[in-house]
């Protein structure tokens, strides 16, 4: 950790800007924060690098002096666990000075100084940097977003259901299950997200809790399908029906319909069910149902009703085709 570039720490060039630094420097706190690594000590390790870097290059003399000199520049302690020293240069020569904390502190409370002094050298004999944290307040972060899916039927998606989910949420190395009960609105679509705000991860020092998207599911139905607020089902009918009319009993979503099926009514005619679809909540519509006909032949006929589809043979629909 002691020889480590402080760029390379952040992961940014030597020319990079306040911003793409504070960027730099929120992004790796958040990874390798304690509260999100808990019992890591290599995360630990990573989060006080990430945080002594930030130190430095987020104030401006202090990273001139760093890109002048150093660590050498920005922590100039002496060997002395307890001592620091200062050197450089000026238009009069070099200059150097060198003193002990502890006997600073009792130059400012045995000589006249006062004991208000004392916190400070006490704070200040840790360290610059731990001076410093201690001034800082923490940044807040905000909690991380969770994702929950919900397998649902068609039927459910459609009119709208509730559903009961376990959501754990990690608060510093403390993990909590709770039962949240999650209202799915009518119409949604597959793959669908809903927002509950705050319902993710708690935030750290004091920030916001994350979100939590619940991913609609939605199983295929084994009739139905959907086009954008309309359902569709296709019906089979026999060529009786197809060719002389007849009334047919159809599912929908509110239970069993029942449809005309016009006379000589060809095989992939549409018939409309008007405001039998889905609800669109968002533009206060609802969509159509649509019957989808289906002329499904006899797998056997008996030889009376071979020679009545024989007799209707004579009737060629494409001749007045000019192909």
């Amino acid at each position: 950790m002691a020889n480590r570039d402080y760029y390379d720490i952040l992961g940014v060039p030597r020319s990079a800007g306040e911003a793409e630094i504070k960027r730099a420097y929120r992004r790796l706190a958040k990874k390798y924060h304690p509260d999100r690594n808990p019992n890591d000590r290599a995360a630990e390790t990573r989060f006080k690098e990430v945080q002594e870097a930030y130190d430095v290059l987020s104030d401006k003399e202090k990273r001139a002096a760093y890109d002048r000199f150093g660590r050498a520049g920005v922590d100039p302690q002496a060997a002395s666990p307890r001592g620091y020293a200062w050197s450089g240069s000026g238009p009069g020569g070099g200059y150097s000075a060198e003193f002990n904390i502890d006997d600073l502190r009792d130059l400012f409370e045995h000589g006249g100084g006062g004991g208000p002094f004392g916190d400070f050298f006490d704070r200040f004999a840790q360290g610059p940097r731990a001076a410093r944290r201690h001034a800082r307040r923490a940044t807040p972060m905000r909690g991380q977003d969770l994702e929950h899916t919900v397998n649902m039927s068609f039927e459910q998606a459609v009119h709208g259901a509730t559903f009961e989910i376990d959501l754990r949420t990690t608060t510093g190395t403390e993990t909590k299950t709770q039962t949240l009960s999650v209202k799915i609105p009518a119409g949604v679509r597959d793959g669908q997200r809903i927002r509950l705000r705050g319902k993710g991860q708690p935030g750290v020092d004091g920030g916001p809790a994350g979100d939590l998207h619940v991913i609609c599911c939605i199983r295929p139905h084994r009739y139905f399908r959907r086009e954008q607020d309309d359902i569709y089902v296709e019906v089979p009918i026999s060529i009786a029906e197809a060719t002389l009319g007849a009334k047919v009993e159809v599912p929908s979503l509110e239970g069993r319909s029942t449809v005309t099926v016009p006379p000589g009514t060809s095989s992939g005619t549409k018939l409309r069910l008007k405001d039998r679809g889905i609800y669109n909540a968002a533009k206060k519509t609802r969509g159509h149902q649509y019957v989808v006909i289906k002329i499904v032949p006899p797998d056997k006929l008996e030889p009376q009703q071979e020679q009545l589809l024989r007799e209707l043979l004579a009737h060629n629909p494409r001749k007045n085709f000019q192909w």
